[in-house]
């Protein structure tokens, strides 16, 4: 026999992007409830996040988004206003090292570092060789291992230096922020349920009624947000809103490795997060003296788009694992190449052009914070409260695709117009198409 419960507000999904909204809901006085149909808050991609925080992004939305946010992980223990009894995630300020080459105009990303005043460095080939010193400047453009010019044992070219900004870095332990903005959640009114699978969004008179779980439970409610991550595009058409969206979403398979610092360096306490177009990659530091890298998606590489995000392979790929770890063993010489693969698996949000959908959609009571994963961890609190004040807008009686919500940031207090994450925008041709961490 079926139970029906009521909440003002569900949350389709429990990762950081989820968990994030419901805590900027709660805050406002929604009765919230997150559903997930896997076991606990953040145990999805989000677990499996590099986790990075960084700032160079392709257009203003994205950096002022992304630099506003160091602020909330800077004040992680304050701004959850609780404490939870497993601790508090840790902001670990590396820094970020962006490699400038031949091939790389970075003059945008400067020019927004310029305008939003963040603070950067110019590293020329000799001081990135002193703050860097296991890093080789030499390099060849990203290709795959059947390319003759990858087995070069001298690359042709050189850097002409990185740019590095002190600020940023990464968070130690994507899960546990996860868990504390879901305690934070709880200690404001708001409610998680866990293996919950939704079978239906329920509807009447044109407008959202609520949804109804695998089980046959049925929750009501006025407000339903996709933040459902990998599956984001099946709950849209579950809606019925994906026809009517000219932004969609799809699942991309992703792998990230693991390799051992190089014998007589600690990568974990002096190593940098690094942004290598030029190999096609990123990497940063890792627990127990390791090194984490993932691939940036050049050109050379397949992407591997997936149909059904409940059923694709997650066990490593060797090939991919030899790529990676072989690109990273052009930057860093000395790397030891270990015997087996170590890594995690797991599937990217994307959008079409991999800026993330933050907006209503045609079907009143309906919201989306999707198109995230890869990209858009750092940005957790801010986009949380983007969210919020969205639907508070909307709730409230605002056209907003006429007159899109203008969201003053709590930090920098940024205006951020939330129209530039409309489901209805044309494709970016400022944003990257690409991601990193």
């Amino acid at each position: 026999m079926s139970q029906s419960r009521n909440a003002d507000a569900i949350i389709i999904g429990a990762g950081i992007i989820g968990s994030a909204t419901a805590f900027e809901l709660a805050k406002r006085g929604y009765k919230t409830l997150n559903l997930d149909k896997l076991p606990t808050a953040g145990y999805g991609s989000t677990s499996n996040s590099c986790a990075i925080v960084r700032f160079h992004y392709s257009t203003w939305d994205g950096v002022a988004m992304a630099y506003e946010n160091k602020d909330y992980w800077l004040n992680w223990d304050d701004y959850l206003e609780t404490v939870d009894q497993r601790r508090t995630a840790q902001f670990i300020q590396c820094g970020s090292v962006l490699y400038k080459s031949d091939e790389s105009d970075l003059s945008k990303h400067i020019a927004l570092f310029d305008e939003l005043q963040i603070p950067y460095e110019w590293w020329n080939v000799e001081t990135l060789k002193g703050k860097f010193p296991i890093a080789s400047p030499a390099y060849l453009p990203a290709v795959t291992l059947d390319d003759e010019r990858f087995w070069k044992e001298k690359p042709t070219r050189n850097l002409l230096g990185a740019y590095f900004t002190p600020e940023s870095g990464y968070i130690n332990d994507p899960q546990l922020a996860t868990h504390n903005l879901m305690v934070a959640t709880e200690a404001k009114g708001g409610e998680f349920a866990f293996n919950s699978a939704v079978s239906e969004i329920r509807k009447s008179a044109g407008h959202v009624t609520g949804v109804t779980l695998k089980n046959g439970e049925t929750i009501d409610a006025p407000i339903v947000v996709n933040a459902a991550g990998p599956h984001s595009f099946v709950i849209n058409k579950l809606a019925g809103v994906e026809a009517d969206m000219n932004i969609k979403t799809r699942a991309l398979r992703h792998e990230v490795h693991h390799v051992p610092s190089p014998e007589g360096f600690d990568y974990e306490q002096l190593g940098y997060q690094v942004s290598d177009h030029t190999n096609g990659i990123y990497f940063r530091p890792e627990t127990g003296n390791s090194i984490l890298v993932g691939s940036e998606d050049p050109e050379s590489d397949e992407r591997d788009w997936i149909d059904d995000p409940d059923d694709y392979n997650q066990n490593l790929n060797t090939e991919i694992w030899k790529l990676q770890v072989y690109r990273l063993a052009k930057r860093i010489p000395d790397l030891s190449i270990p015997a087996k693969p170590s890594g995690l698996v797991d599937l990217y949000d994307v959008t079409d052009d991999w800026i993330p959908i933050y907006d209503k959609s045609d079907l009143p009571g309906y919201y989306m914070a999707v198109g995230t994963s890869g990209n858009q961890f750092k940005n957790a609190g801010g986009v949380g409260h983007l969210v919020a004040e969205l639907i508070d807008g909307c709730e409230n009686g605002q056209d907003h695709d006429r007159n899109p919500v203008q969201v003053v940031m709590p930090y920098s207090g940024q205006v951020l117009n939330s129209g530039f994450y409309s489901r209805n925008r044309q494709i970016n041709e400022d944003s990257s198409f690409s991601v990193l961490g």
